[in-house]
């Protein structure tokens, strides 16, 4: 049985700052080429490439992913709920702005601090703890109030798919943390979550009358392996590695951070004004985690 950290240390905070950097970019990553490569059909090669990965990333430290183990329903029921996660996300890009679908995704934290407890206790947030959560959640949301403006049907529709996505989002790491998949190495977490995505997009895409081609720019090309290496098999494994090994409330919270430094990626890439409002919504966001972090008094 793998030993649980009570807090988080140096290793997970330096771990979870950069796969949120990266998550950060991710959204304009997929955002850039949604015109292009149709987003059901860009869901899929990042998936099987992933997943393609990750069998050979297993094959190599001699992982084993295919023992009975009694993971299967949690397995299959993860998968299920990554894959709406990010069937959502990826049309929820047809119909909103990234910045708007990157506050509504990022609900996900709230859905772990209100029903893990009740399945974990020592997973409850207290007092000032929530304040931080609430605090973080704000200063996401004011980051990108300029973003508000003239809400349109089709955005609100958009709205509606982040909200869902980061609903599944939080229900996927509850469900990793309550049932037999807390006993399953990071890595076979992650399979059943991509193997299950890259088997169901697909069928979507066709569903939803998407072209396939394999005829696109260069951009397209290094977004799509940007988004599967690093974002689907590298920061995913590292997210399933930290939800398995420590607090999974303390280490949802940091991923308040991911929207903000989407902001600082369009300042340092995009040569967008860096203001005071993005200024104060990081400050704000990292007061709010080191509460959400602070040891209760005993």
């Amino acid at each position: 049985m793998t030993q649980r950290k009570t807090e988080l240390d140096t290793f997970a905070i330096t771990l979870l700052v950069a796969c949120c950097m990266f998550w950060g970019l991710q959204q304009i990553l997929i955002k850039s080429i949604v015109t292009e490569v149709p987003p059901l059909w860009q869901a899929t090669m990042r998936f099987v490439g992933a997943t393609a990965l990750l069998m050979g990333w297993c094959a190599w430290r001699g992982i084993r992913l295919f023992e009975k183990d009694g993971t299967l329903p949690g397995g299959l029921l993860t998968g299920s709920l990554f894959l709406a996660e990010f069937t959502c996300i990826y049309l929820g890009l047809r119909d909103t702005t990234a910045s708007r679908l990157t506050v509504f995704l990022y609900t996900s934290p709230f859905i772990v601090a209100l029903l893990l407890p009740r399945f974990i206790p020592t997973e409850r947030l207290r007092g000032w703890q929530w304040v931080g959560l609430v605090l973080a959640f704000c200063a996401v949301a004011f980051a990108f109030s300029e973003g508000f403006s003239h809400t349109t049907a089709r955005q609100l529709r958009g709205d509606a798919l982040a909200l869902l996505g980061g609903a599944c989002w939080g229900l996927s790491t509850i469900v990793i943390r309550t049932t037999k998949m807390a006993t399953a190495s990071a890595e076979k977490a992650l399979f059943y979550q991509i193997a299950v995505t890259a088997a169901g997009s697909p069928l979507i895409s066709l569903a939803l009358g998407e072209k396939w081609s394999f005829s696109y720019s260069g951009w397209a090309w290094t977004s799509l392996g940007l988004q599967t290496f690093i974002g689907a098999f590298a920061s995913y494994l590292a997210w399933m590695w930290m939800i398995r090994h420590y607090p999974a409330t303390k280490v949802s919270s940091f991923v308040f951070l991911t929207p903000v430094f989407g902001l600082i990626c369009g300042v340092l890439f995009l040569k967008e004004p860096l203001t005071v409002q993005l200024v104060l919504a990081l400050a704000a966001v990292a007061v709010g985690i080191v509460l959400v972090n602070r040891k209760p008094a005993a």
